[in-house]
């Protein structure tokens, strides 16, 4: 997953010489964010031997949310399994949520007969 994230993820500044800590590497800030991610873990629970601090890592996930990480990793994980031939597009699911509803629409409940409209 490295190889596609590491082009996509956003610059961090180097801090000037003399301030601050020496820059984590970049694929250990991320491995400690997707295993906060896919673990459900508070962040004030990030183990100790990832080497990256809570703050550290919910400084970098919030810049990741910033510059839409998600979004464009998503998309080049698609655009490669559709170049190798393993996306299957005959199926989709579509989030209702996310399609805006026709105002002054009748919901189904609503297009059912009353016993007023039958009198």
């Amino acid at each position: 997953m490295w190889e596609i994230v590491e082009p996509l993820r956003p610059l961090f500044n180097l801090r000037p010489p003399g301030g601050g800590t020496v820059p984590l590497p970049q694929r250990d800030v991320f491995t400690a964010i997707v295993y906060l991610l896919t673990t459900g873990c508070a962040w004030r629970h990030l183990p100790s031997e990832s080497g990256v601090s809570a703050p550290t890592a919910h400084r970098r996930f919030t810049a990741c949310t910033m510059d839409r990480l998600r979004v464009r990793l998503h998309k080049a994980v698609l655009d490669r399994l559709g170049a190798s031939g393993r996306t299957d597009w005959s199926a989709a699911i579509l989030d209702a949520a996310g399609v805006r509803a026709n105002r002054g629409a009748r919901s189904p409940a609503q297009t059912q007969p009353t016993e007023a409209d039958q009198a």
